[in-house]
Parts: structure tokens; sequence; C-alpha cells
């Protein structure tokens, strides 16, 4: 059943032409991570505009603005990321990248706009009784901004009692959102893998340690890791995205190097599968008469939504678009998202807002044809501006 009264979608629209004009320039003028120094702040200037006050210079570039209203003493935070992507854009509408090889190819420059016009809303109607902590945050593309604000007393200089972000979803319906309490996205690894061998004449293999022959046999081996290791009720993917080796058709090189990603649902799978695989890399390596040097590193933690705070912005959402809208149970994600760094301090969740599942929006995220589509802006808004009313109602 769809609300009969006005919700904060209906009440943001006003904004539409004001809110798409910002993402617009944003998308034009794309910055990567801790470089967004032109976009934090027009971010800054954007909220002092709207009497919020303001906090420049967390995590190097991030910004939190910091909204008061009634007596209430509960905060909440909400968070958006503003950094772009390392690559080109093949498009060419008027707001394309102006700078080369940078584009927003993920959205943040939507939800950049979102967190505004969430902002420009609960600044107007100040509906709740509390505190909200809108948090800008840079460098979620692999580069740790979650975690560089978390470490700069994040949450200690600004206390929340919940946190809650989002990220528009390609494919879903515009007016749609997808959530699930438990996790939401996956944690995610990189493993660089580095196998030295002995080098010599490809017409004479029996005088050389061939790491290329010895590559690949870890690379088939990598693959039985999920199969035989991790439960059948658990989720793993290992993916090997790169092996690089020698420069010449005769040549068996010295050493070949591997590259790829670990995903998974649970920190302890994510051990198990570096675990077996530094065990099955060094022993092949060793009945090769190689050797194998295996270098693992953490990017982000799984996202884990609490279950209180899924059901209320989901609540909040049906509350606006109507039930059948809300997909509750959505399947998790083996994507990553940094947002989990935030989640492992306070409770919260994390919720998906429909980019538009026709030619409009459809377009999947890290294309360099990709592009938010600014039909979603008020519902990602709005989400953003009714959790905080269901979360701080007034009394």
């Amino acid at each position: 059943m769809l609300p009969t009264h006005p919700t904060p979608i209906d009440h943001i629209r006003r904004y539409q032409e004001e809110l798409t004009a910002w993402r617009h320039d944003f998308h034009a003028h794309p910055e990567t991570g801790f470089e967004e120094v032109r976009t934090s702040a027009l971010v800054a200037e954007r909220l002092v505009a709207m009497g919020i006050e303001v906090h420049r210079g967390i995590g190097r570039t991030g910004v939190v603005g910091v909204l008061r209203s009634g007596r209430g003493n509960r905060a909440i935070g909400l968070r958006a990321d503003m950094d772009a992507l390392d690559m080109p854009e093949a498009n060419e509408f008027a707001h394309r990248s102006t700078i080369p090889g940078k584009m927003h190819g993920c959205g943040h420059d939507g939800h950049t706009t979102m967190l505004l016009g969430a902002a420009k809303y609960l600044a107007e109607t100040r509906n709740f009784d509390g505190i909200v902590h809108f948090i800008f945050q840079p460098a979620e593309e692999g580069q740790g901004g979650a975690q560089a604000m978390v470490a700069e007393g994040l949450f200690e200089r600004f206390p929340c009692d919940a946190v809650y972000g989002l990220h528009n979803r390609p494919g879903m319906p515009v007016g749609h959102y997808g959530i699930c309490a438990g996790p939401m996205m996956a944690g995610c690894g990189f493993f660089d893998l580095e196998i030295h061998g002995k080098g010599g004449h490809g017409a004479r293999p029996e005088s050389t340690v061939d790491p290329v022959v010895c590559g690949a046999a870890i690379v088939a081996a990598f693959q039985s890791i999920v199969a035989r290791n991790v439960a059948p009720n658990d989720t793993a993917v290992v993916s090997v995205t790169g092996f690089t080796a020698g420069t010449a058709y005769n040549v068996i090189p010295e050493k070949v190097a591997l590259r790829g990603t670990v995903r998974a649902f649970r920190t302890e799978t994510m051990r198990l599968v570096e675990e077996r695989m530094r065990s099955l890399a060094t022993a092949i390596a060793t009945g090769h008469g190689a050797t194998a040097e295996l270098a693992f590193r953490e990017i982000t933690v799984p996202v884990v939504n609490g279950a209180e705070q899924t059901a209320l912005i989901a609540d909040a959402a049906a509350g606006m678009v109507g039930e059948a809208h809300v997909d509750r149970h959505r399947i998790p994600a083996m994507g990553s998202e940094d947002f989990s760094y935030m989640l492992a301090e306070r409770p919260g969740a994390y919720i998906l807002v429909g980019n538009g599942a026709g030619e409009a929006g459809g377009c999947e995220v890290h294309n360099p044809r990709y592009d938010f589509n600014d039909a979603a802006i008020p519902y990602g808004a709005g989400i953003l501006a009714a959790v905080v009313e269901k979360e701080l109602p007034r009394g």
C-alpha cells in the first residue's frame, strides 16, 4: 500500500533541478581517493549555506556536517562516499568527465548529492529530535578512506548511536530498495604472488626451473581452495586476475608474478583461504624446484547489517514507496565496500537504491559508459532523511 501523506521523497523532489546540477558538476570534475579537494570544498560550502555546522579535513579530505534539532542527545550518522575511479569515460553527454583518465564510474557523485539532498531537507524541516552527523567520506575505492576517518577519531568526535549508508544498484528499478540483515557485502583481500625459478632457453627446458609451468599449476590449485576447504553453506571467491611472465618467445623467464582477489562473508573464511593459498603455493613451488612468496592484504572486512537497523530502514523505505518495492531479503553481493569499517565500530545498515532497470541507469558500475541516474536522487536522499525521522522521532 502506498502512503497517503507527503513523504521526504515528495519534499526533496522540489530540489530536483538544483540537486541534478550539483550531481552533474561532481561528475564533470571527478577526483580520486584522498584528492577530493574541490569536491569536499563544495560539500562544505553547501552545508554551510544550509546552516549546518561543518568540520573539514577528517581522514584527510573527509567532511562531517552536524545538525541538531530539539533536545534529544541520540545521534545518527549518514555516510556517502565522494571519490571517483582511475578509468577513462566513454560517454559523450555534456557533463562527462573533464579530467582525462578519471571518471565517476560507480555513482559516488550521486551518493554525495543524495546526502546533500537529505541534509537540505532535514535542515529545512527539523522533523527529528537529536543530532545528525552527515559523513562525506573520501577514498572508498580500495584506498582506506573509511579506516582513515575512523582512525582519526570519527566516532569519538561525532558519537553515533547508529550509522547508515547506501549505494545505487543498476538493474534495480528506480523507486525500489534492497537490503538484508547480517552479511550484505563480502570482505575483500588482494594478493600478489612471486614465483622464482631458473631461466634459460626455451629449447632446453631441462636446464631450467620453469616458473611459468609452476605458476599455471598454482593457478589451477587455487581453484580447489573454495571447493574443498570452505563449507558448502559458507561462500568465498578466489580469482587470479593477473599472470605476468616473460618478454621473449624463446626465453623461459626467471620469475612469474600473479595477482588477484579473494572475497568472503566471514573474516575467518578469509583467513582460511589465505592460509591455504600460502600452503599450496609454497608446496607446489617446492615440488617444481622453485620458490614462492605470497603477499596478502586486507582491503575491506565484510559489510554486516544490524538486524534492528535493517528492519528500521526497511520500514522507513516501505513507508515511502510501499512494501512491494522493498526487498528485505536481498541476496548478499560478493562486491566489497569500506563502509564495513564504520559498521564494525557502530551498529547500522547499508541499503541499495534502484538506479534503473532499463536503458537509463541500467549500465553496470565500473563501466566506461556508466552514469548515475538522476531520477534516483530523491529516493536516496529520501531514505536517508526518513531513517533519521524514524530513529529520532519528535515527541
